[in-house]
C-alpha cells in the first residue's frame, strides 16, 4: 500500500519538530475556511502556509489514512509551502491559489511519485516515479499551489463507489457506522476537501465521478464544459466523455481552481480550441436575482424518493427564489429519458455512423497516448499494463495484440466518436433553442435523487441525470442542499448551462450557496 510506512515516519518526524502555532492552540483552524479566508490570514501574518500545510499533513496521516482516501504523499509539500511564504514576503505571489494546498487524483501523473492509478495490479507494475506532471497539476504548482499529493479513487476511476484495490474502500467521513459509500470515483479528493485536508481537490467526470461524491459527502463539484479542462497526462477513460474539473468546499473556491486549470492545449486533441478566461470572474451574493431558471421535472423523480428528499429538493428550490430566481417548470427536448435515442436519430438523421462515446479504438489511442508522454517504449508500456487496464474498460479487444493496431489510430478519427461528436452538437442546439425560446438561462435539478447507500449494497434502480451531463458535454456545478435526519448528507442541488456557460452557471450556483448555507462539515474526533 502507498504510501510506504518509512514515507510516513519520515513526513511525521519532520512535523514534529515544527513549533504549534498560536491559532492552532486556539481552535481557529484556516484548513475549515474557504481560500479567500486563508490568503486574508496570511496577508495579516495570522498564519504561513508552512504552519497550515503542516497541519494539513497532519490531517492527512490521521484522518485521511483512517477514511482510506490518500493515495501517495508529495515529499516536497513543505518545501513547496515554505516557497509559497518566500514569495509573499518578497511580493510576488502568483495568484489567488499560491501557498493553497490542494490534491490531485491517483490517475494523475505527478513528477516525483508513481502513478498508481489507484489499482494494487498498476502500482505493482508501474512502481517508478513519473517525471512529468500532468498538464493540471503542472498548471497547478506554476500557479503557486501546494499540491499535497495524490488521493484515491475508484480503480482507473472506472467506477463511483470509492472502491480502491490499492488503499482499500474509501470511506465517507460523515458515516460513524463506517458502511456508507462517499461515492466516487473521485472519492478520495472529496472526502479530502469535506474533512478539510485541503482547500480543493482535483477530479474527473465521464458519468458523474465528481458530482457523486459531492453529493454523498456534502461539498461543492462541477463538472465543466466537455473539452475546456486538457486531460493530458491523466491514465485515460472515455475521451469522447471525460471531463476534468474541481471539488471544493465552496462554489468559489472550485471556481479558482477552474480558473488555473482551464483553457485550451493543443496536447488533447479533444480539447477546446478557444475558452473563455475564468481568472477574473467575480462573485455577487444577488447572481440570482432576476434570472429565469428552468427546473426539469423530467429529473425529479418524485415518486421514487424518500420523502425527505422531496423535502429536501422543495427546500433548495424555494431557496433559489429566495436568492430572487424566478423558477418555472422547463420541459427540454432532450431529457435523461430520450437523449440516448436522440444521437441514435441524428446520426441516422445524417446517414452516419452509429454514435458510440465508448468504441474501443478512441480509449486506446488515448492510453498510447499517455504512454509516450511518459515512456520511451510506449507500446510497450500498454502491453505490461494491458490486462490490468482491459479487466475495467473491457470495450477493449480481449488481448493486447487485436488491440495493437488500435493504438496509433488517431481517436479523432474514430467513425463512432466522429458520430457522437455531431449527434452531441445537433442535440445541443435543439437544447439551446428550447431555452432561448423559455427564456431560461439554465436549468435546475437534484444531482441525484438518493443518498449515499452502503459501500457493499446496490444502488436504488433510479435513472439519474448524470450521464445526460456527460453525453451533451454541459457544465454542472452540484451544491449541498442539506442533511438528512441521519447527519448524512441528503440532496445536492446541479445548475446546468449550455456549453461554454461555465462562468454563468458558477455565478448561478453561488447566489444559491450563498442564500441557502447548507454545506455541513463531517464530525470531527
Amino acid at each position: 500500500m502507498s504510501p510506504t510506512r518509512r514515507e510516513v515516519l519520515s513526513q511525521l518526524a519532520a512535523l514534529a519538530l515544527l513549533p504549534v502555532p498560536e491559532w492552532a492552540r486556539s481552535g481557529q483552524d484556516p484548513l475549515d475556511g474557504t481560500i479567500a479566508d486563508y490568503q486574508g490570514g496570511r496577508r495579516r501574518r495570522a498564519w504561513t502556509a508552512a504552519e497550515v500545510t503542516a497541519r494539513a499533513l497532519e490531517r492527512c496521516h490521521a484522518e485521511g489514512m483512517r477514511w482510506h482516501a490518500i493515495d501517495e504523499f508529495s515529499p516536497t509539500v513543505l518545501a513547496d509551502a515554505r516557497a509559497a511564504d518566500a514569495r509573499i514576503r518578497a511580493g510576488q505571489v502568483r495568484g489567488p491559489l499560491d501557498g493553497v494546498p490542494v490534491f490531485a487524483k491517483a490517475i494523475y501523473d505527478m513528477s516525483g511519485l508513481p502513478t498508481t492509478g489507484s489499482s494494487a495490479e498498476w502500482a505493482r507494475l508501474f512502481p517508478n516515479p513519473v517525471l512529468r506532471s500532468a498538464l493540471e497539476v503542472a498548471r497547478l504548482r506554476a500557479a503557486g499551489a501546494i499540491v499535497l499529493g495524490k488521493s484515491a479513487a475508484d480503480d482507473f476511476a472506472y467506477r463511483g463507489n470509492g472502491t480502491s484495490s490499492h488503499t482499500g474502500q474509501v470511506l465517507n467521513p460523515h458515516d460513524p457506522t463506517g458502511s456508507r459509500t462517499p461515492g466516487g470515483s473521485s472519492a478520495g479528493s472529496s472526502v479530502a476537501v469535506a474533512d478539510g485536508m485541503a482547500f480543493a481537490a482535483l477530479g474527473t467526470d465521464d458519468g458523474g465521478s465528481n458530482r457523486i461524491p459531492a453529493q454523498f459527502t456534502g461539498i461543492v463539484g462541477m463538472k465543466p464544459t466537455f473539452g475546456l479542462v486538457p486531460r493530458t497526462g491523466v491514465i485515460p477513460t472515455w475521451p469522447y466523455l471525460d471531463t476534468h474539473g474541481p471539488v471544493a468546499r465552496t462554489v468559489a473556491d472550485a471556481a479558482l481552481l477552474l480558473a488555473v486549470i482551464a483553457g485550451a492545449d493543443a496536447s488533447d486533441p479533444l480539447a477546446l480550441h478557444e475558452t473563455v478566461p475564468l481568472r477574473h470572474l467575480s462573485f455577487r451574493d444577488d447572481s440570482l436575482a432576476g434570472v429565469t431558471l428552468g427546473l426539469v421535472e423530467a429529473h425529479v423523480p418524485r415518486s421514487q424518493m424518500t420523502s425527505e428528499a422531496v423535502e429536501m429538493w422543495d427546500r433548495a428550490v424555494a431557496d433559489l427564489r429566495a436568492a430572487g430566481a424566478t423558477v418555472e417548470t422547463f420541459e427540454p427536448p432532450v431529457t435523461l429519458q430520450n437523449y440516448k435515442d436522440l444521437f441514435a436519430a441524428a446520426a441516422r438523421d445524417r446517414g452516419d455512423a452509429a454514435p458510440d462515446p465508448k468504441a474501443p479504438a478512441p480509449t486506446a489511442n488515448a492510453l498510447y497516448r499517455y504512454f509516450a508522454r511518459r515512456s520511451d517504449n510506449p507500446r510497450e508500456a500498454v502491453r505490461r499494463g494491458y490486462p490490468a487496464y482491459r479487466a475495467f474498460y473491457d470495450v477493449l479487444p480481449v488481448s493486447f495484440e487485436e488491440c495493437e493496431p488500435l493504438l496509433q489510430q488517431p481517436l479523432t478519427e474514430d467513425r463512432a466518436g466522429q458520430s457522437f461528436a455531431r449527434s452531441r452538437q445537433d442535440v445541443v442546439k435543439s437544447l439551446k433553442q428550447a431555452m432561448r425560446d423559455a427564456g431560461v438561462a439554465a436549468m435546475v435539478y437534484p444531482t441525484m435523487p438518493f443518498n449515499a447507500p452502503r459501500a457493499v449494497d446496490d444502488w436504488p434502480d433510479i435513472r439519474t441525470p448524470l450521464g445526460y451531463g456527460n453525453w451533451l458535454g454541459l457544465p454542472e456545478v452540484s451544491v449541498p442542499a442539506g442533511t438528512g435526519r441521519d447527519g448524512m448528507p441528503a440532496l445536492n442541488l446541479s445548475v446546468v448551462g449550455l456549453p461554454g456557460d461555465d462562468a454563468r452557471v458558477l455565478t448561478f450556483a453561488h447566489g444559491y450557496e450563498r442564500q441557502s448555507r447548507r454545506f455541513v462539515p463531517p464530525p470531527r474526533g
